[in-house]
């Protein structure tokens, strides 16, 4: 009997009740070269990623996942203990025009921006309890804004490197936070975890809600995978008046359950849709310029080093469309690498 017949005797074997289950899901093991299709996902990775987002391909796709999601309500140590906060000069940066409406106001790893509009600013991430003051505040004062015309303040996800400042711009200057609903459980769920960095549940954000002040709308994205609540965006600056649309990616690390098939193969699932989804609306608006909230994926602190010396050539955010896009594919190929390792896991376990 030839291979291909034995595999479709097994198959009716199984389809009758006449074979175990793990021997047929060992046998359509068999058929798939796994090694083959892992490679093949990060090969797309890294020729999308080129030389432009290395920092996200090796975050994502050569670093190994931690696989784990806290679940405990301490106290963070940064805040139980303020000696223990990194010296200034591992965090701070510069804060930039960026736009002709949008400035950068993060650090050297953890990014915040500030969205101008004619009725006030719109922040987006806040960067740890311990430095967004010096940051956002100061960095506003500095460009010659006043943090007193804060509106809202958007916030992609509740990790304390993101949601760190929003209790003190809301408690400071009234702003209105914006937030995934699975997210801001979460700063309720774990109120130790987020002390001194839990704003008060207001804005609950939803798939395509357009957030406008003035005549400036930021439309935001249901993006879940790095946290259940996780947001991106896309929204329109201006370039010496010339209209430039952005899309911003809000999650990027695999902070999820993966370290097993249940539920890691789901996980990775959910995270690739999502990735698809700012994916499509960031080509429906065509988007040319790609952000996050971390320097090392949109690498802004180097890029506002370079605007100084931009004179009339391009302009050293603005990549074009298709390398937008991939963005999203470096995303997307490294986490099907890593699901594709426990679609085989589970296979040579011989479980369906």
């Amino acid at each position: 009997m030839s291979s291909r017949v034995g595999r479709v005797v097994v198959t009716l074997m199984i389809l009758a009740g006449s074979a175990p289950a793990t021997g047929f899901a060992q046998d359509l093991a068999d058929l798939r070269d796994f090694d083959a299709e892992i490679e093949a996902a990060l090969r797309s990775a890294k020729r999308a990623a080129g030389f432009e987002f290395l920092g996200t391909l090796n975050r994502i796709c050569l670093l190994p996942a931690s696989g784990r999601v806290n679940t405990s309500d301490n106290v963070p140590r940064y805040v139980r203990d303020p000696s223990t906060v990194p010296a200034r000069a591992v965090w701070y940066a510069e804060p930039a025009k960026v736009f002709d409406n949008l400035y950068f106001v993060g650090g050297k790893i953890h990014t915040s921006w500030a969205l101008t509009t004619s009725e006030g600013i719109i922040i987006i991430d806040t960067t740890y309890p311990y430095n967004s003051e010096e940051l956002i505040i100061g960095g506003l004062e500095r460009l010659g804004l006043d943090p007193g015309d804060i509106r809202y303040v958007v916030i992609s996800h509740a990790h304390g490197d993101h949601i760190g400042g929003a209790q003190i711009l809301q408690e400071k200057y009234g702003a209105r936070v914006v937030m995934g609903r699975a997210d801001w459980d979460l700063v309720e769920t774990y109120p130790n975890r987020y002390s001194s960095m839990a704003p008060e549940r207001d804005i609950v954000a939803t798939d395509g809600m357009e957030l406008t002040l003035g005549n400036t709308t930021l439309t935001i994205w249901e993006t879940p995978g790095h946290t259940p609540g996780t947001l991106s965006y896309t929204f329109t600056v201006f370039d010496d008046g010339r209209p430039v649309n952005v899309a911003y990616s809000g999650g990027t690390a695999f902070n999820f359950v993966n370290s097993t098939p249940d539920p890691g193969i789901e996980n990775f699932q959910s995270y690739i849709d999502a990735q698809q989804h700012i994916a499509d609306r960031a080509a429906a608006t065509g988007a040319s310029v790609i952000l996050s909230n971390h320097s090392e994926f949109d690498n802004a602190v180097n890029r506002n080093r370079m605007l100084a010396g931009r004179g009339d050539g391009p302009h050293p955010y603005e990549l074009g469309e298709d390398w937008v896009q991939r963005y999203f594919q470096v995303m997307q190929g490294c986490a099907r690498a890593a699901q594709l390792r426990l679609e085989q896991e589970r296979a040579e376990a011989g479980v369906l």
